[in-house]
């Protein structure tokens, strides 16, 4: 094997972290056609090969569950898993969340559960680096990062918190560099093993 060989096979990690995550269909969501296929076969491979890049692999399962969305109010997400990032496929962003935003996705911590809620009427995989990166990628990325359990900054100190995503995720996508990012999702995994969900919305 030759030194650049060695170097490559250096920088992965022999035991990849295995992170939980749920992928909640929304039955409630007005789809269009193609949506959800094309989830599955682009926003997500996309988003797992590149954090298999840093040493993370997923441990996913699916279910279909639904978000609720009364006026007013924050949604009402129902089929939530213990133990997992819930990553919730939708059309789009609850208004109370989106506020006119037309987000692709939001992360949270919602009644104690890691939340990830992509909206696939404006979610995309990869298009320009540190400015419109993969949706999944982006997301998972503001929980393997901690940002969840935070309030977010606002004005120019939560501005500059998304540019830091888009710049982890660009780093990743392009040079296949998540050193930081597996030393936090490391982090992550031991603070969720120590808590629970304030309430079983199953």
């Amino acid at each position: 094997m030759g030194a650049a060989g060695a170097s490559a096979y250096a920088s992965v990690p022999r035991r990849p972290l295995t992170v939980p995550v749920h992928h909640l269909i929304d039955g409630d969501a007005r789809w269009q056609p193609g949506q959800i296929e094309r989830f599955r076969q682009r926003l997500w491979p996309e988003a797992v090969l590149d954090f298999a890049r840093c040493g993370i692999q997923f441990q996913t399962s699916v279910s279909t569950g639904g978000i609720w969305r009364p006026q007013g109010r924050e949604p009402v997400v129902r089929g939530l898993e213990r133990g997992a990032i819930n990553l919730a496929i939708t059309n789009r962003i609850p208004m109370e969340w989106d506020q006119g935003r037309t987000l692709s996705g939001v992360a949270t911590r919602y009644r104690g559960y890691p939340l990830c809620m992509i909206a696939m009427d404006h979610a995309h995989g990869h298009q320009a680096p540190f400015l419109s990166v993969n949706t999944c990628v982006h997301e998972l990325l503001h929980v393997l990062m901690l940002d969840i359990f935070e309030d977010r900054p606002q004005g120019l100190a939560g501005e500059a918190r998304e540019f830091r995503i888009d710049w982890y995720a660009t780093r990743l996508w392009l040079f296949h560099d998540g050193a930081a990012i597996l030393q936090s999702a490391r982090r992550y995994v031991g603070i969720t093993a120590t808590i629970s969900p304030s309430l079983d919305l199953k």
